[in-house]
């Protein structure tokens, strides 16, 4: 029941996709632990420095002969608002003051995110990392030859129809179907955010009416029934981030993994306190006490710079109240396990199911 379109382009076992979350959660542990049993490790280097990327490609391959991918996010051109950004000091400056952080944001500008951009997709070409995935919007015509010429596989983002249609347009190779039900950043990167929160079950049947390549379900699934659930709706594969996230292998802090075991489905929340970017992740005093700011602030990745040192020193001390604990909606169902077990049991739940089916 598993091979399919998609395993084969990915040369792997089970369409399972291990989503490639940025920040650290994806060490090259867990990304070879995944790949090891079958589905796909992949490696967020949204915020690595060109030098941390080539370092965990090294690190990921000495664990792992098997594919493995890297996710890259796109850049994207942005104003400095002087008065949100002065304002969001402002109201940021208790959290500062009673977490003890002195240090200064250090801003980034587009152009510095595009030079970083650049110098991540020559090293996975340089590198020959057979899969790469992006993020918050799609690659230049250029990018997309430069990479198809070195036979890597291209994986898009899309929260919407129309954004699964341009990913296809595009180029890509197959396209992650983002539920509003994920945790962490939305991908999404044409519209509004608050129109492109279209749930998984609604979202995948009409993307796989209307585009052909490879459909990838992400947002909310954590075990076998959700497999089976997006293979009825059309999805070729699924991509998986709450699930991989609490996993022994995972890099996240033990104070997120804790939370999302505690937390309920109620108590996750939609968000741009942290980043100035829609997200979901576990309510904490952050979350409800910048609630009403949220349109007042600088857009990403501005804001993302602003709180970065709060969630840093937040983590420190082992207050989870100012970190970024992004979770999808599914949290009761998480379990820590090692990644090879998870894998294990996931596959074993949808073969089960799909005989009682």
């Amino acid at each position: 029941m598993w091979e399919n379109e998609l395993t084969r382009e990915l040369k792997i076992k089970y369409p399972i996709i291990q989503a490639p979350m940025a920040g650290g959660i994806t060490s090259p542990e867990l990304v070879a632990a995944v790949s090891n049993s079958g589905g796909l490790g992949m490696i967020g280097a949204g915020y690595m420095s060109p030098s941390q990327l080539r370092k965990q490609i090294s690190e990921v391959r000495r664990l792992t002969d098997y594919p493995f991918g890297i996710n890259l996010f796109i850049p994207s051109e942005f104003r400095v608002d002087s008065e949100k950004l002065n304002l969001t000091k402002a109201i940021i400056q208790p959290f500062k003051e009673e977490l003890v952080v002195k240090e200064e944001p250090i801003l980034p500008t587009y152009e510095g995110d595009l030079s970083t951009f650049h110098e991540q997709l020559s090293i996975v070409v340089e590198e020959k990392v057979p899969i790469c995935s992006f993020t918050f919007g799609l690659p230049s015509p250029e990018v997309i030859a430069r990479l198809k010429e070195n036979s890597i596989v291209l994986i898009g983002t899309a929260t919407t129809v129309q954004e699964a249609i341009m990913n296809e347009n595009a180029g890509m190779d197959a396209v992650v179907v983002q539920g509003s039900e994920a945790g962490g950043h939305r991908g999404t990167f044409q519209g509004e955010e608050k129109q492109s929160l279209i749930g998984l079950m609604s979202l995948i049947p009409q993307v796989a009416d209307a585009i052909r390549i490879p459909k990838i379900a992400a947002g909310g699934i954590m075990d076998g029934r959700g497999i089976i659930a997006a293979k009825c709706l059309g999805a070729t594969g699924v991509q998986m981030g709450t699930a991989f996230l609490v996993c022994e292998e995972s890099g996240a802090n033990i104070l997120h993994k804790n939370a999302i075991i505690k937390a309920s489905e109620n108590q996750v929340v939609l968000t741009k306190a942290f980043s100035g970017k829609m997200a979901r992740g576990i309510n904490n005093r952050f979350i409800t006490e910048m609630r009403r700011y949220e349109e007042e602030l600088p857009v990403y990745p501005l804001q993302n710079e602003l709180t970065k040192a709060i969630r840093k020193a937040s983590a420190a001390i082992g207050i989870p109240e100012y970190m970024s604990l992004w979770s999808g909606q599914s949290p009761r169902i998480a379990k820590k396990l090692p990644a090879r077990e998870l894998v294990k049991r996931i596959v074993t739940e949808a073969e089960t199911l799909r005989v009682k089916l």
